[in-house]
């Protein structure tokens, strides 16, 4: 008998990894894409007061993944003037909405990169 639901259990256990690795959705994020993401809810950063005050401007590239459903779940800074701007783009950026890229007709995870100017005069 304890032979028999050792046995039980492996094969259960089996077919659960069986059945979720057939679940988990596509990990690929693409780079080259049929249609890029496009751009539905974009709230601005924040402009951080001190360099408003000083009149200092600035550049931060922000990698973003994208989601099929056109969510940011990945933000992270590729390139930035002023690291005082990074932490505003980000959190600026994971608020953003997009309607999702395509590849072959399915929605599909992209990584695109955004740049965010700081702009002291606006």
């Amino acid at each position: 008998m304890k032979h028999f639901c050792r046995n039980i259990f492996v094969a259960l256990a089996v077919s659960v990894l069986a059945i979720t690795s057939t679940m988990r959705a596509d990990d690929t994020v693409y780079t080259q894409v049929d249609e890029k993401p496009v751009p539905l809810k974009t709230p601005p950063p924040r402009y951080p007061d001190a360099m408003k005050r000083e009149g200092v401007s600035g550049i931060v590239a922000v990698s973003i993944v994208i989601d099929e459903g056109g969510n940011v779940i990945k933000a992270t800074v590729a390139k930035s003037t002023n690291p005082e701007f990074d932490s505003p783009a980000v959190e600026a950026v994971e608020k953003w909405k997009f309607k999702p890229a395509k590849k072959d007709g399915n929605a599909v995870k992209v990584k695109v990169t955004v740049p965010l100017r700081f702009t002291a005069e606006e």
